[in-house]
């Protein structure tokens, strides 16, 4: 067991004294999940629990908390067979919330409040958007809009107490710039739910923590400079020969800050998406799908960060609300060991530029397009909806095993301590020269990822630690294309669309069977780190 840090000499890496400097886990602060009634089922919560024992996850957000199946908001009494019958005035009930919320709160984390869809009886739209038909619309009654909020937050202060909903963020919708499907009005219709929602939450405590505009993505044209989209400005983006020359920047955000400024509004936190993906509308009606570069999320947080730090508002925290390696939930790259290189390397490269990145999603129980056909259909989630992990999931486990402390960071990993216990951890990984800097893309099944196997070549990562206790022990894992490759292996079985229990047991296995080994000190304080990574690996060093 470790001891405390006065216990030990100062570290030198390669022969240098290191200037250590805070590391933010970014990757564990929030992740994402679906719709708040699928956060009912008990796959769900056992999925969240594991997140949270087993990644350090501190927060999750979902959408549909005012979606009809949570029934908050209640306009009619409801019948299986008579009349529903209006009430003379809606009553709240919040049976179905308190149990999701219960059910988070007793992991010990805490949700990241999206605030929406509307509820029908509200709605100007319905049926909008998703299998589940999400009602994203303006309200019909903008001071019923704020009873509903203001009601539903004083029975959370009642519930849990004032100091725990102090520590909650409540975000204002998501991605309104999206029309008609996350929205249904206008530019200036979102501002105007932002100005009531957020004077309504501070009238309750100043103390909480209100923000927006949960935008969409980057753009790198005029598209939503208007009240809503403007597919003809998109012509030269879905033309451009060289996409990643183009001017990316964010959506709608310098607009609502002027906005919130010119109205003495509170903006507690920026929250928008960011994926490396998007898409363009040609002359001829067509989108054109576009994959950036591999850097293009640290870029557009370098860009967002300035941005704030130069507004009314430099205090306001960014939350990433929704990041992946792209926005489609039937996207087979999101099954591979390729996603979980990816995901590792970009965290790493962003830990000082937000205060989250929240991981869309932790589990594929979820119901956006209805549910997945087949245990790996490309869907979000860390985990698949057996509760078999993913590549992606250890990815984010040996993320949770570094320290709070970085001594050093390169193009291909990190060496932290841990302020507490000093002790020593690593990640490295291997993300393919071959790639040439871009991203993953986008692929529809999963042989179609298999080239990206081809890619290398390996890389050898040398280090001296010097300064670790005499023969510590530090144990090592590595996920690779031989080891922890669940899709492939399901691949390989014949892509079975229904497994049977002893399937299950078996890929279960083979996703948690990776490479693990020990490296021990020498006698005088010494760690020596000579290793090959293969194409793809990422590897967890920590000091037992």
């Amino acid at each position: 067991m470790s001891t405390g840090e006065g216990a030990h000499a100062p570290l030198r890496i390669d022969g240098e004294v290191p200037t250590e400097v805070a590391l933010s886990h970014i990757w564990n602060e929030c992740v994402g999940a679906g719709r708040a009634n699928e956060a009912l089922r008990a796959d769900w919560q056992e999925h969240f629990r594991e997140a949270v024992d087993e990644l350090g996850v501190r927060a999750v957000r979902f959408h549909g908390l005012f979606h009809d199946d949570m029934f908050v908001y209640r306009a009619t009494g409801g019948s299986g067979f008579g009349p529903a019958g209006d009430l003379a005035q809606p009553v709240y009930t919040f049976s179905y919330v308190d149990k999701v919320f219960d059910a988070i709160l007793a992991t010990g984390a805490r949700p990241f409040v999206e605030l929406g869809f509307m509820p029908r009886a509200l709605a100007t739209d319905t049926e909008t958007v998703f299998w589940w038909g999400a009602h994203a619309s303006p309200p019909t009654d903008m001071t019923r809009w704020v009873e509903l909020v203001t009601e539903t937050i004083r029975h959370w202060l009642e519930r849990y107490g004032i100091d725990e909903v102090r520590t909650w963020r409540f975000e204002v919708w998501n991605e309104p710039n999206l029309v008609p499907h996350f929205w249904t009005g206008t530019k200036t219709q979102y501002f105007e739910l932002y100005a009531h929602t957020a004077r309504a939450i501070k009238a309750i405590d100043p103390s909480l923590m209100v923000g927006g505009p949960s935008t969409s993505v980057f753009v790198p044209d005029e598209r939503y400079a208007g009240e809503t989209e403007d597919r003809a400005v998109q012509v030269a983006t879905s033309e451009a020969e060289d996409v990643d020359a183009l001017d990316w920047r964010p959506v709608w955000i310098a607009d609502f800050i002027d906005w919130c400024a010119s109205r003495d509004l509170p903006i507690d936190f920026i929250t928008t998406h960011l994926y490396p993906t998007d898409f363009a509308y040609g002359a001829d009606g067509g989108t054109r799908s576009i994959s950036r570069y591999a850097d293009a999320t640290f870029d557009d947080l370098t860009r967002l960060r300035a941005l704030i730090d130069a507004s009314p508002y430099p205090a306001a925290q960014i939350h990433i609300t929704e990041w992946s390696t792209t926005p489609s939930s039937r996207d087979s790259v999101h099954d591979t060991v390729y996603a979980a290189t990816y995901v590792t390397r970009a965290y790493l490269q962003c830990a000082a530029l937000a205060s989250s990145i929240s991981y869309w999603t932790f589990t594929d129980v979820f119901e956006e397009g209805g549910a997945g056909i087949g245990p790996f259909h490309g869907g979000f989630g860390m985990v698949n909806e057996q509760g078999i992990h993913k590549p992606t999931f250890h990815a984010f486990s040996a993320l949770s095993r570094l320290g709070d402390r970085l001594l050093l960071a390169t193009d291909h990993g990190v060496l932290t301590r841990d302020s507490e216990t000093a002790g020593v951890s690593a990640v490295f990984f291997n993300y393919p020269d071959d790639m040439h800097g871009l991203s993953l893309g986008s692929r529809d099944s999963y042989p179609d990822t298999r080239e990206l196997s081809a890619k290398g070549p390996a890389r050898r990562v040398r280090h001296l630690v010097d300064g670790v206790a005499p023969g510590a022990v530090f144990v090592v894992e590595t996920l690779d294309l031989g080891h922890g490759n669940v899709a492939e292996e399901w691949y390989r079985m014949g892509s079975p669309t229904n497994l049977t229990p002893t399937q299950t047991a078996h890929l279960r296995a083979v996703a948690d069977g990776l490479r693990r080994s020990v490296l021990t000190a020498s006698r005088d304080g010494v760690l020596e780190i000579d290793v090959e990574l293969e194409p793809w690996a990422v590897m967890s060093i920590v000091q037992a």
